[in-house]
């Protein structure tokens, strides 16, 4: 059962740095060193400076993490509340078919426990470089400075509906980033609104959307500092499965390195022994939702020429995969991943995490533009992962391949932090 707290703040001040426009900045893992720069160009007092840590002197980055972070608080950059709270956010944004949608949740504290059934399950892998990076920031601040995405059962609305009279008031503070998202924030201080937050989420199990390496970071910590306190929980931002404005996006596949023959003349027998191809039209190269089976589209940079490829046969899924469930078997993604990346063109687990031979692009216009360009040698064009799939996978154990889901939009790190002690 998830054990759910409210924070005791710690925020930048307002007054101090006036907007957060300047000072927020999208997850520590989305950031190349030209947008690190841009957005530290911003504010003296942006989140890279702390979450991203580059000193520019080739010093340490986590001393410099820490130092600047006290320097924050001993100025009153960053003020620690006194007082509990729960933090509900709105985050009004556009999607890639053009509509305007609102995702709603909350930011609370949740205690850290071994992933496992009724309690919190993961749905990807994930890679040691990644938690090690983590694991030494957080020792350096002990802070938690970027929530985890997690999910969670509320068919009735519970936790929202206790939400709702917060969130009619002016809220707190507003920010928006550089894709047009705009973040509401609300300070939910109430105990009696907690109280009910807190038995809407008591019973309910939290499925990690996005933020994988830093929960098991928390863990970590969690275990290395002992006993109880603080560091036994980690920031979370909650939203409920059915929250409308909820989705998930596709994440394409982009392929370098196909330019020995050989490789092309395998890649193209293995399309076409596991998967029916059928040339379509541009427009209609990333297949429906509602397609049925394993399908993805499929344009290479020489021909140019757009597919749709449809597995044959669930015995091909089942061969390929053989020690893994019927849920993990129906993921595009995976099937892709087993039959063709590292089948066809032998990478390695760790080539794929590191994205050696291959990349991802957010919309199908980038994908194409990629390949017509010839940036990359072919892209598989896949479709959005349900939510329903990616909780089937978790519900039986098994993680799913990196870049399996796309939750849109980011939650921005910067808006809240979680002290660990």
């Amino acid at each position: 059962m998830a054990d759910v707290q409210p924070l005791h703040t710690l925020r930048y001040d307002l007054r101090s740095v006036g907007s957060l426009d300047a000072v927020i900045a999208p997850p520590y893992d989305v950031i190349d060193s030209v947008r690190r720069a841009e957005l530290a160009a911003r504010s003296p007092f942006n989140v890279v400076e702390i979450d991203l840590p580059d000193p520019g002197d080739g010093g340490d980055p986590y001393l410099h993490a820490t130092t600047v972070l006290e320097a924050w608080r001993e100025q009153g950059i960053l003020v620690h509340e006194r007082e509990p709270a729960v933090w509900a956010l709105a985050q009004d944004f556009t999607a890639p078919d053009g509509s305007r949608r609102t995702r709603r949740g909350l930011f609370a504290r949740v205690r850290v426990e071994d992933y496992g059934p009724g309690r919190i399950r993961p749905h990807e892998r994930t890679q040691p470089a990644p938690k090690e990076d983590r694991l030494r920031l957080t020792r350096a601040t002990r802070t938690n400075l970027s929530p985890i995405f997690s999910l969670f059962d509320d068919p009735e609305g519970a936790a929202a509906t206790a939400l709702d009279p917060a969130t009619e008031q002016k809220p707190f503070a507003t920010a928006t980033d550089d894709e047009g998202t705009e973040s509401r924030l609300w300070r939910v201080g109430d105990p009696a609104t907690i109280g009910a937050v807190q038995r809407a989420l008591a019973d309910r199990e939290l499925l990690i959307a996005d933020g994988h390496h830093r929960y098991e970071t928390a863990r970590l910590y969690a275990d290395e500092i002992g006993g109880e306190g603080e560091h036994s929980y980690v920031l979370m931002f909650l939203c409920a499965l059915s929250d409308p404005g909820l989705e998930v996006f596709p994440m394409h596949r982009l392929l370098t390195g196909l330019g020995d023959p050989a490789v092309q003349e395998r890649l193209g027998a293995a399309l076409r022994r596991d998967f029916e191809v059928v040339r379509v039209d541009r427009s209609r190269i990333e297949p429906p939702a509602d397609s049925g089976g394993v399908a993805f589209g499929y344009m290479d940079s020489h021909f140019r020429q757009p597919y749709r490829l449809t597995l044959r046969d669930a015995g091909i899924a089942a061969e390929a995969l053989p020690d893994r469930s019927d849920a993990y078997r129906a993921l595009d993604t995976a099937l892709l991943e087993a039959l063709i990346l590292r089948g066809v063109l032998g990478l390695s687990e760790a080539d794929v995490a590191a994205q050696r031979g291959v990349s991802y692009a957010k919309s199908t216009a980038e994908a194409l533009d990629a390949v017509e360009s010839g940036d990359v040698d072919a892209a598989f064009f896949m479709r959005a992962t349900p939510v329903e799939q990616v909780q089937a996978v978790a519900a039986v154990g098994e993680s799913m391949p990196p870049k399996s889901t796309f939750f849109h939009p980011k939650v921005p790190t910067g808006l809240v932090f979680n002290p660990l002690e």
